[in-house]
């Protein structure tokens, strides 16, 4: 199951779960729409591919609630 993590690593943007707009990596580095294409669609930790991340559907947040762990690098 993915981390789903809250926000973009690079400039701290909010990126709900449930809502569409952010792209992770393998390691599921995750970035907002704008950085993954300012880094040209490549996570400048792994150097891997940025994909768009899946939505968790609203109805199984609550039994499979995102991360609230915060990883922005400002």
């Amino acid at each position: 199951m993915l981390e789903m993590r809250p926000e973009c690593e690079r400039c701290g943007t909010d990126l709900p779960a449930e809502a569409s707009g952010a792209f992770i990596c393998s390691f599921e580095c995750t970035y907002c729409a704008d950085c993954a294409d300012a880094l040209d669609d490549l996570c400048p930790n792994c150097g891997g591919e940025l994909m768009d991340r899946p939505t968790r559907a609203q109805d199984l947040l609550e039994k499979y609630p995102p991360s609230t762990t915060r990883k922005f690098k400002g």
